[in-house]
């Protein structure tokens, strides 16, 4: 037997993973749909021939995992849910957390896409689009005298919007995960910051440059700009010995 090949001893597949992975097929091959209803648990046990506690098992997985929801008392089925980025959102948090991706990367991560959503959304914008995200910035203008957290709704939307620009789901699916992990990590220290109005219309300030250069459709200045402003709004919470990965995102003309 060759050296170079080592296995390790096989582990039993428990049954409720399977029934899992079937109804996750399911739903990804579109025999089943946000808002449709899984057959009731006895038609379950029948249909997968498992015991009720190994149907309850693989429910109870396919829940936490945001796939379906149950209510208690409900005689029907389980409902489908729509696909939801708020549990990659933790996770991705979490992983800053534990130290397994620093919040140089994230941040770094966050000026890619936002930058590649910017130049896409100057080239691929409607003019419906842009007023889209003119409304937000006037809700951004309006909210500062509100607070950080209505300001920071309007703010989440206009990034939706140009997101939603770039004709890139994915794009659209990282930016809000990975914004919100961003957020999650540090909008406490913004909100209670003792200059957060300031804070708050410096951001405004950035975004008009941004929706200026998409307006104009200058896409590598869109990007250029996004990146620059989401640097200048969050390097100070990144260690000086670790801002390289940002400073590498910056024009060289201008880093």
């Amino acid at each position: 037997m060759s050296e170079g090949a080592q296995f390790r001893q096989v582990s039993p597949v428990r049954l409720y993973q399977r029934i899992v992975e079937q109804i996750e097929q399911a739903i990804a091959r579109g025999d089943l749909k946000p808002g449709q209803r899984l057959p009731s648990e006895r038609e379950l046990v029948t249909q997968f021939g498992a015991s009720r506690p190994t149907v309850r098992e693989a429910l109870r997985v396919l829940e936490s995992n945001g796939l379906v929801r149950s209510r208690h008392g409900d005689p029907n089925g389980p409902e489908i849910l729509p696909f939801s980025s708020d549990r990659m959102t933790k996770e991705m948090a979490r992983l800053v957390q534990f130290d397994n991706v620093s919040i140089a990367e994230l941040i770094s991560f966050r000026m890619i896409l936002d930058g590649s959503a910017s130049l896409l959304a100057a080239r691929l914008r409607s003019e419906e689009e842009l007023s889209a995200m003119e409304r937000t910035l006037a809700v951004m203008a309006d909210a500062i005298e509100t607070g950080y957290e209505e300001f920071s709704k309007a703010d989440v939307a206009f990034h939706e919007a140009v997101a939603v620009a770039s004709r890139n789901s994915l794009i659209e699916v990282c930016n809000q995960v990975v914004r919100g992990a961003v957020l999650s990590l540090i909008s406490d220290k913004v909100a209670h910051a003792h200059n957060s109005t300031a804070l708050m219309r410096e951001s405004l300030r950035h975004h008009e440059e941004v929706l200026e250069a998409i307006r104009a459709g200058d896409g590598p200045a869109a990007a250029s700009i996004s990146r620059h402003k989401l640097y200048e709004y969050y390097a100070g919470y990144v260690p000086e010995d670790e801002r390289e990965p940002l400073l590498a995102l910056m024009d060289d003309e201008e880093g």
